[in-house]
């Protein structure tokens, strides 16, 4: 599907805390990615690939299969800096990549592996780039997630940990870029989420099926809108999809210059404390996501208004279960947050 034809982002209905997490991730990528766990039919893909289409392009190598960064030669491949060494890298400007993980996906596919045509007919050894070659710089987006089987988990553990894609068979070693937000979706009622992975989504939504009737028709009535005429549907929402364009680039033009005062970091191990979160890997995300929300909200310092709006998306998929407690883990860290902030 054609970037131009994508859903727009500002036509979801509702869903709000799961817009909200997305839009975060997307001002600071750095945040781990979303989960978002919940029924079928209510709008995870369509919000996924509708914010891709609201980033501007990105400046990458021209004719590189990772589309590396011109600018940033920590994270090229090895051919983009040997081009540069060479001389000056040319560039053009692509869409950011939203990549599919389908649950049948062999680990070949995933991480790409020796070109077997090329091989057989010139006798040479050539590097066949993968999805996570694909995604990088962009989304990988991952449905039914919790159904994904055991290796690929742990091989994506190891990608997202280190920005990098590490393939060794076949004679062939290959290293390559491979940083991208990871997007997971699913239904928690076909299986959970193991652990190891669950704990590298930086931010975790819920999200069920309206129950309103004004909200059902109105979801109803856009996406039929849309299907019969899809030009007049995005030049109705071209006005506001610009204006969220700009202001989610201002975001993260702002990122670096937000400031993170004691008092909120004081606040976020208080309120990761109280929930009794593994590691410290709680604090840090809250902080950046509410760093990230300050930036999106064009404010200059990241205040209690920021860490109580993104707590439970930080936090839910963080919590130890108390089998002498029932309360599921979005009312504890509600029950939480008032506790610490007040209402």
């Amino acid at each position: 599907m054609l970037m131009s034809s994508v859903y727009p982002f500002c036509a979801i209905v509702a869903q709000d805390e799961m817009k909200l997490a997305l839009l975060c991730a997307a001002v600071d990528p750095g945040i781990g990615g979303v989960l978002v766990f919940g029924d079928r039919g209510t709008g995870k893909s369509t919000a996924v690939r509708a914010l891709a289409a609201l980033l501007p392009p990105i400046r990458a190598v021209r004719h590189c299969v990772y589309h590396c960064d011109p600018d940033d030669t920590r994270r090229q491949c090895e051919r983009c800096r040997e081009r540069a060494a060479e001389g000056k890298l040319p560039t053009e400007k692509t869409v950011v990549p939203v990549v599919d993980l389908p649950l049948g996906a062999t680990e070949d596919r995933v991480v790409g592996a020796l070109d077997l045509e090329r091989a057989l007919s010139r006798g040479e050894k050539h590097f066949s780039p993968g999805l996570l070659a694909q995604a990088n710089r962009g989304f990988l987006y991952i449905d039914e997630v919790n159904l994904l089987e055991d290796h690929l988990v742990d091989l994506l553990i190891d990608v997202a940990a280190s920005g990098e894609n590490v393939v060794e068979r076949e004679g062939l070693s290959v290293r390559h870029p491979a940083r991208f937000v990871i997007v997971g979706s699913g239904n928690p009622e076909e299986g959970e989420l193991r652990p190891q992975l669950l704990d590298r989504f930086g931010l975790s939504v819920d999200v069920r099926t309206p129950t309103d009737l004004q909200t059902r028709v109105e979801v109803v009535r856009r996406r039929d809108a849309f299907e019969r005429d899809v030009t007049a549907f995005l030049e109705h929402w071209k006005s506001a999809q610009s204006q969220l364009q700009r202001k989610l680039r201002k975001a993260r033009e702002r990122l670096a210059t937000v400031d993170v005062p004691v008092s909120a970091l004081e606040r976020a191990a208080q309120l990761c404390i109280e929930l009794k979160t593994d590691g410290l890997r709680g604090e840090l995300t809250l902080i950046r996501a509410a760093r990230a929300l300050a930036c999106f909200d064009g404010d200059a310092v990241v205040g209690d208004s920021h860490l109580k709006r993104i707590a439970s998306p930080a936090l839910r998929h963080r919590l130890r279960r108390n089998p002498l407690d029932d309360t599921d883990a979005t009312q504890r860290v509600e029950r939480a947050v008032e506790d610490l902030f007040g209402t």
